[in-house]
């Protein structure tokens, strides 16, 4: 009886042990070839990257829909406190590595996810965070308005050099 629970439970480690060894699968990989309104929105995201980082509130708040939602580390917010945020300085988006994309438009919306490095400057002090970013985009009389952006924080290292620009 003894012998038979110790094979049983070196028979547990040693699969725990190799699943342990497994490296981990990529979660999200970019689309090699994507339709023409995928790529349009993908392209929205790049611009709306910049306009953040230009805290350019003017074209960010033609993007936004009016009842957009924000989700942060911090806390989440409509759409005036987001604009007033960035004009503020309070986040200011300095630059966005983006690692890759996927989008899916499901009728008129359009979930896109962002893997990035995020540098910004938040209360007077840069920080630079690996980020998951949830964007939801609502096709409204055949323009694409931001209805969500939610940042994720991931577990993974920055894979962004240190100098940062």
């Amino acid at each position: 009886m003894k012998a038979k629970i110790i094979g049983l439970f070196l028979v547990i480690m040693s699969v725990q042990s190799s699943f342990a060894q497994q490296p981990p699968t990529e979660t999200i990989k970019t689309a090699t070839t994507n339709t023409p309104e995928q790529q349009e929105v993908i392209n929205l995201s790049k611009q709306k990257w910049t306009w953040m980082a230009d805290k350019n509130v003017d074209s960010l708040n033609v993007l936004f829909n009016d009842k957009s939602m924000f989700v942060h580390m911090g806390g989440s917010w409509g759409k005036v406190q987001e604009l007033a945020t960035i004009k503020s300085g309070g986040i200011w988006y300095k630059k966005a590595e983006v690692y890759s994309v996927m989008v899916n438009i499901i009728g008129n919306t359009a979930i896109l996810l962002n893997d990035i490095d995020l540098v910004a400057e938040v209360g007077g002090r840069e920080v630079t965070n690996p980020f998951m970013v949830t964007e939801v985009y609502i096709n409204e009389n055949g323009k694409w308005k931001m209805g969500s952006l939610t940042f994720s924080h991931l577990l993974r290292p920055v894979k962004m050099n240190n100098n940062k620009q």
